[in-house]
């Protein structure tokens, strides 16, 4: 049993996939603290969490993503030093922990664990009730976005190097290469300070971008260790729809490049807009 790591699942209303997620990260090759934390409690969430004899933690106040993960992060950082933010409509790898804990006892300054990921393509059904409902999921084989994550992944290969912040920002700069529910972060170098962003799709780039200047290292591990749930419920496709996506990455790359250059980034990254609607 871990006693350095905790999964803090961020539970929002009533997704089909939450169980799958919660028996993933019970069923790891190394025991770690599991807790569910939401901001709409229902009775759902409760079943599941007294099924599976889990901690439900509750937030008052309205549900929005920065308050949701910050409630989990501080939640889980009360707790353990490794708190790994789970999203409740993907899967862990059964070694997902056990990776997590060979990296960090190589290089105890490891700041943020991030690994690869495979990409579950889910069809679905809308209920009446407004629901939605998996008819069908398969594995994506072939997926562009993510070749093209590992190639800018490339530096925080050489791991010795990566505790230099031009090391860990350079995989970022041509955009978020690094999936975020495949990270942990370590709080005890890293404390409350947390999702410091007004974006409401790129705050975990930010917060990336805002960790890297910290004193720390950057690990990733280029095997899939989580399986992303690529549907049409999910809140990354409701943010393409409402064009936040592209407000904050338009927002982020300017910040990050010259106006021509950022025009230039997002040109490809709204093919990728496409490729997700066609997917989900």
């Amino acid at each position: 049993m871990s006693t350095t790591h905790a999964f803090v699942i961020c539970a929002f209303g009533k997704s089909p996939y939450l169980e799958n997620c919660i028996r993933s990260l019970l069923r790891q090759t190394i025991k770690s603290d599991v807790y569910l934390a939401t901001s709409t409690p229902s009775e759902y969430v409760e079943r599941l969490a007294k099924k599976y004899r889990i901690s439900l933690l509750v937030r008052q106040g309205e549900s929005g993503i920065r308050e949701d993960w910050l409630f989990a992060w501080r939640e889980g950082g009360k707790r353990r030093r490794l708190v790994t933010i789970a999203h409740q409509d993907d899967c862990y790898r059964r070694d997902y922990v056990e990776k997590l804990l060979e990296a960090y006892r190589e290089y105890p300054d490891m700041l943020v664990f991030c690994s690869d990921y495979a990409v579950l393509k889910t069809k679905e059904s809308r209920m009446p009730d407004g629901t939605f409902y998996p008819v069908q999921t398969k594995v994506a084989v072939v997926n562009l976005v993510r070749l093209v994550k590992k190639v800018l992944r490339i530096p925080l290969r050489f791991r010795f190097f990566a505790n230099r912040t031009w090391v860990k920002k350079s995989a970022l700069m041509f955009g978020n290469s690094i999936c975020c529910p495949s990270c942990t972060y370590n709080y005890a170098l890293i404390g409350d300070t947390m999702f410091e962003s007004g974006y409401s799709f790129a705050l975990d780039w930010e917060n990336l971008l805002s960790l890297a200047e910290r004193p720390g290292r950057f690990i990733c591990c280029e095997e899939p260790l989580i399986a992303y749930r690529v549907h049409s419920g999910a809140t990354t496709k409701k943010c393409i729809d409402e064009n936040r996506r592209e407000a904050d990455e338009t927002s982020m790359f300017r910040r990050l490049w010259p106006q021509w250059m950022a025009d230039f980034l997002m040109h490809f990254y709204k093919k990728a807009y496409k490729a997700y609607r066609e997917d989900a």
